[in-house]
């Protein structure tokens, strides 16, 4: 694997312990700032709504601009951490979580393009399932570390001791700047924002269809997938852990990681297999374990629900397989831009998922997100295994 990749591996993991440590202490937080399941679903979904509103400029940006955007992610996580370390009051804590997700996004999208770029095309879904597999590793140990530091800590110093990871990326920041290949397209001479380049008339790739049916289907399926993650993952999953099951921190830090440590397991496997057989089948699998596992963790007794986070464990390793399809034709120089624009709907599915789950929760219906939530994937998976990749 280039050292690009494994440098980038090491810090996206680093940079997602925060991200796992958060949803252990959402019933502390409620508890402790005396909000509401709206509020606190839309504290949570300010993560996503940060990303929506930065997708679009960082892919722009990262176009000529590789470098630059790493460290600028370094800087805007750190930030955030530190904000949430505050402890309130909670426009402080948005804005926190809204700093993490400017640096989330210009991080993912940053790797994202680098792996794209100068991974092994025949190890491309392989090299992108280990950034992914990195960044639920990181997820998982955050969720561990907020989970099993001592109970009488206040929620804010666990989150900062939980996330104190996210230095690696300042560690490993020049290292990382060293490795990444030097490219004509980038600079100071360059243009802050921009697509890509234009092809010539008449070129090969200006020729191809600018969207086809399987990157329709591809994009809407990724987006499917973050509103059941987040959803799951942020709101609902803890929240029942907490008032339904009546688990403590280490309980529900527990039932959250099943899900990560299935992911990580699956993840490398499911992305070697991809490479070798049809993309669109192996999305269309995992697709519907994942919708099993929506329906099982948000239905289920505690036995079941802990079957529904295997199943959708295995359903979060569909997370890259969007991405290598809607990147299989195309310049490489628009990556960015291309992957950019698909992180804009899964970003507001990551936004939306707490957000609704919170509103709905309030209104007694929090069932009306996951039933919707599955019968999409479903509709989806049969959609792909219609489709044959060519």
């Amino acid at each position: 694997m280039a050292r690009p990749v494994v440098l980038l591996c090491i810090i996206i993991f680093g940079n997602t312990f925060s991200i796992g440590a958060f949803p252990v202490l959402i019933p502390d937080i409620g508890r402790d700032l005396a909000i509401d399941d709206f509020a606190l679903g839309a504290l949570a979904g300010a993560f996503g709504l940060a990303r929506v509103i930065a997708d679009i400029p960082a892919g722009l940006f990262i176009t000529h601009h590789l470098r630059r955007a790493v460290v600028l992610a370094v800087i805007a996580l750190t930030a955030g951490v530190l904000c949430l370390a505050s402890g309130g009051p909670l426009w402080v804590l948005v804005l926190g979580r809204g700093l993490s997700g400017i640096g989330h996004a210009l991080g993912m999208l940053s790797g994202l393009t680098a792996i794209v770029r100068y991974a092994n095309p025949k190890a491309q879904v392989l090299s992108l399932n280990a950034f992914e597999m990195s960044a639920m590793l990181g997820v998982l140990c955050g969720m561990i570390a907020a989970g099993f530091l001592p109970r009488t800590w206040p929620w804010n110093i666990t989150m900062v001791v939980a996330s104190a990871p996210v230095l690696l990326g300042l560690l490993l920041l020049s290292s990382l700047l060293r490795s990444i290949p030097l490219d004509s397209d980038s600079g100071s001479g360059r243009p802050m924002f921009s697509r890509g380049h234009a092809e010539p008339i008449g070129s090969k790739e200006q020729s191809r269809p600018p969207l086809s049916r399987i990157t329709v289907l591809a994009f809407a399926a990724g987006c499917v997938i973050a509103v059941a993650w987040s959803s799951v993952g942020q709101f609902i999953l803890p929240i029942r852990a907490s008032r339904e099951f009546d688990l403590s921190r280490n309980g529900v830090a527990l039932l959250l990681a099943i899900p990560q440590v299935v992911d990580v397991a699956f993840l490398l496997p499911v992305g070697a297999i991809a490479d070798r057989v049809s993309r669109a089948k192996v999305l269309g699998v995992v697709l519907l374990m994942l919708a099993a596992g929506v329906c099982a963790v948000a239905f289920g007794s505690l036995p079941v629900v802990i079957i529904g986070c295997v199943l959708f464990g295995i359903g979060l390793a569909a997370w890259m397989l969007p991405v290598s399809l809607l990147n299989r034709t195309g310049p490489q120089r628009s990556v960015a831009w291309r992957t950019a624009l698909y992180r804009v709907g899964v970003d507001a599915g990551v936004f939306l998922g707490p957000v609704l789950s919170g509103f709905l929760a309030q209104n007694s219906a929090l069932w009306i997100i996951s039933v919707v939530t599955s019968a999409l994937l479903v509709g989806f998976s049969f959609a792909l295994f219609r489709r044959t990749e060519h």
